[in-house]
């Protein structure tokens, strides 16, 4: 049996007073006797009381306000998943008088993300949750966050300068190692070992760049005669030419493995591939998304590393609360451990509770 929680009449009772004297001790608030303050003293260290910190606060009648700036999920299931997550917590918050408003940008445009950045500092949040996907326009922003007194959560791609309350997601250069063992795992001999990043600026996206540095350094560790590591960037808005690029990569035939850094653009190469056969060319990529699952079943995909973006973006906003409500300091950096599914275990994976927030 669990131990009972000490209340005010537990305080009350051991020393001798009212409920209301210990109240106005606790609150310090009215006027009380040298010898009621010293019993009630006595009596808080007898029974090892601890204030409801809850209760305080939502006494306090503050009403917190959060903003989640994420890419807008209509163009990426991925951030779908983030949105999920996102109304999670607002239902699981709503009882502590949170406010939590999602803004959303165009994933593929920085002007947009510089709009609803400026929009959302404008609103004075408590608390800001953010995907900073673009680099070079993100850093700014947070740093006038910052002169401003806005804790900020950052997921999925941290920014060490920028010195956030909290990082969720993943050590993105161990998944890049893990990505390059995979596509290497059970070859021996010379090849060559492809990295794709679609419909991204490599240059202003330090996650994918974190990816493909880990990717390249595990063929450094792991160096076997006449392996070749090629990074390609194919940033196109034609289907057409982007299929085009992936033709000539896998015209090679000394290529063996394929990462693909973004779990959208791990459907295009599934996609091609499905079309005009696999050739023994291993695929790995990211995440449960819908059509990444139906090309894992069909034995198009061999491994995916899931990175959880519902829990994620979740886990953000349950950081942000605790810290605004309980001042709780959050971990500096909340690392996702590199899971990775196969056809074998994608069911039991998909059906497990733990994963289903």
């Amino acid at each position: 049996m669990g131990q009972k929680k000490n209340r005010i009449k537990d305080i009350a009772f051991h020393a001798g007073v009212s409920v209301g004297t210990v109240d106005r001790v606790l609150h310090n608030r009215g006027r009380v006797s040298e010898e009621a303050l010293k019993k009630v003293q006595e009596a808080i260290i007898k029974v090892d009381y601890k204030p409801n910190l809850i209760a305080r606060t939502l006494g306090s009648r503050k009403r917190h306000y959060i903003a989640a700036i994420i890419p807008d999920p209509s163009l990426d299931e991925y951030w779908t998943q983030s949105s999920l997550g996102i109304k999670q917590s607002i239902a699981e918050w709503a009882p502590y008088d949170f406010q939590i408003d999602t803004y959303h940008f165009n994933l593929y445009d920085k002007n947009s993300f510089k709009s609803i950045s400026e929009e959302v500092y404008l609103t004075k949040p408590d608390g800001i949750l953010l995907a900073p996907i673009f680099y070079k326009e993100t850093l700014p922003f947070l740093m006038l966050c910052k002169t401003a007194g806005i804790p900020y959560v950052l997921f999925n791609s941290n920014i060490p300068e920028a010195s956030s309350l909290s990082f969720i997601g993943q050590n993105l250069l161990e998944s890049g190692k893990v990505g390059g063992e995979l596509c290497h795992i059970g070859h021996h001999g010379p090849g060559t070992f492809a990295i794709l990043h679609i419909n991204e600026n490599i240059q202003n996206a330090v996650h994918l760049l974190e990816k493909e540095k880990g990717f390249r350094k595990f063929f450094e560790e792991n160096q076997s005669g006449g392996v070749q590591v090629v990074s390609l960037d194919l940033e196109s808005s034609e289907a057409a030419k982007i299929n085009q690029e992936i033709e000539l990569l896998v015209a090679d035939p000394q290529l063996k493995g394929i990462l693909v850094t973004t779990s959208k653009g791990l459907s295009i190469v599934s996609a091609f591939l499905e079309r005009n056969g696999k050739k023994g060319i291993r695929l790995v990529g990211y995440d449960l998304l819908e059509e990444n699952i139906r090309y894992l079943k069909a034995g198009i995909i061999d491994f995916l590393i899931n990175q959880n973006p519902k829990r994620q973006a979740f886990l953000g906003i349950h950081h942000l609360s605790n810290y605004l409500l309980l001042k709780k300091e959050p971990p500096a950096m909340d690392l996702f451990p590199l899971e990775i599914i196969t056809p074998q275990n994608l069911d039991s994976y998909l059906n497990a509770r733990l994963h289903s927030y």
